[in-house]
């Protein structure tokens, strides 16, 4: 695909132009058909066009499109704050300010962070991924392609290993990592901030370590310093819960929001205690289209679908075509580069392997191309990219779930030796 009025830097897995969506389905501008298993990368927990979502926003295009929050306040953006504060299942008042973006999000939890504990360390995890704006690339557990020739980043940010049945790290050897960190590199004193992803995205679709996050939220809370869950790609339903630090039994004292947040309107969302997004001041949050009306309507359409019962229905499901579908695959021995499969409910990972004749890389990027000419498009993660992820919309049809699996295993077929 010819893309020459497009920055070369950005870079792009599928060249394929999309012309139109319907929930798991796409369509190129040719007419071809494909099966959406990329979900927007996290985006489209809800499809492509959920009916509902795109009458609330008509109706809302039709009253109000913009108002800037931080001159003249609309209906949409309370209404929104409102609504997050009954739907993340937390035990404390929530306060929150929404940005455009999860990286804006992530920039802002910073500024929080150091201007209520009056510190400015930051402890981040490797393999992480928080956003590619300045201060949030550093938070980032990998180099290339994020970090490489930018010299020195927003700091202090010190990474330790992520705990996870899946990256074989302990919960013990992440503590005893956090430990020298505060022995060698920075005392607890001075640390503002842990942030973490309770299921890392970019890094393979790894489940922090339960027994980790309660002793992290421990330490968090001897030392003062604020515990910050990532939820952007994990959030609203995609684990089978609302947000992922449910499977984990902690609470943490910020909340980063965005992408399936309102159904591939660009809005994102800090949440927290209402104390420390309280804390900064007045006018030291906000921006322009921060909050805009329209995607307001919509964040508002997706709370209101994504009730518990229903997530819990849809992440089963999902998680069971999928699993079924993995255990075929590696019981029947014919693809020795299918590895172990990474994360919980409808966020899920296939990991390959190397092989004699190829590295998991090279096996995931030629099933990315022989599953996109079967009829199905596919996303690479972790950190030597040979993670495959699966972000199918969690309102896909079951049919089209298994029409999915089959072309991947058609495509499995291609890279046999």
């Amino acid at each position: 695909m010819d893309l020459p009025h497009v920055s070369a830097a950005l870079g792009v897995i599928h060249p394929v132009c999309i012309a139109r969506g319907r929930n798991a389905e796409v369509w190129d501008e040719a007419g071809r058909r494909y099966i959406d298993f990329i979900g927007g990368i996290g985006v489209l927990n809800l499809g492509h066009c959920h009916p509902a979502v795109v009458e609330a926003v008509k109706a809302q295009v039709e009253t109000l499109m913009h108002s800037a929050f931080n001159a003249l306040p609309h209906r949409g953006y309370l209404s929104v704050a409102e609504a997050l504060n009954e739907f993340v299942p937390v035990s404390y008042p929530l306060s929150c300010m929404l940005t455009n973006s999860g990286a804006e999000a992530t920039e802002n939890a910073l500024k929080v962070a150091r201007g209520v504990t009056g510190r400015q360390g930051v402890i981040a995890f490797d393999d992480a991924f928080h956003g590619r704006t300045l201060a949030a690339l550093n938070l980032n557990g990998k180099v290339n392609p994020y970090k490489a020739g930018l010299g020195a980043l927003p700091g202090p940010v010190y990474h330790i290993p992520f705990p996870s049945q899946e990256s074989g790290v302990s919960a013990e050897q992440s503590l005893a990592a956090l430990a020298r960190v505060f022995e060698v590199e920075m005392a607890p004193s001075e640390v503002a901030c842990v942030i973490v992803e309770p299921i890392q995205g970019e890094g393979g679709f790894r489940v922090l370590c339960p027994q980790f996050a309660k002793a992290l939220r421990a330490l968090c809370d001897q030392h003062g310093i604020l515990l910050i869950c990532d939820e952007i790609q994990s959030g609203f339903g995609r684990t089978g819960k609302r947000f992922g630090f449910s499977h984990l039994g902690i609470e943490p004292d910020l909340l980063l929001l965005g992408k399936s947040i309102a159904a591939g309107l660009p809005l994102a969302a800090l949440v927290g205690r209402k104390a420390l997004l309280d804390g900064l001041p007045k006018g030291a949050l906000g921006g322009t289209y921060s909050g805009n009306a329209v995607a307001c309507a919509a964040a508002l359409a997706v709370m209101d679908i994504m009730q518990e019962e229903t997530l819990a229905a849809w992440g089963n499901a999902q998680e069971a075509a999928v699993v079924s579908a993995y255990q075929r695959w590696k019981a029947s021995e014919r693809f020795p580069m299918v590895g172990a499969m990474t994360g919980i409910g409808a966020m899920r990972g296939i990991v390959f392997e190397d092989t004699e004749n190829a590295s998991g890389a090279e096996h995931l990027a030629k099933l990315l191309l022989a599953a996109r000419e079967a009829g199905v498009l596919l996303m690479p993660s972790g950190r030597k990219r040979n993670v495959l992820r699966l972000l199918p919309p969690l309102t896909t049809e079951p049919e089209i779930i298994a029409e999915g699996l089959g072309f991947i295993e058609q495509a499995l077929e291609t890279l046999k030796p």
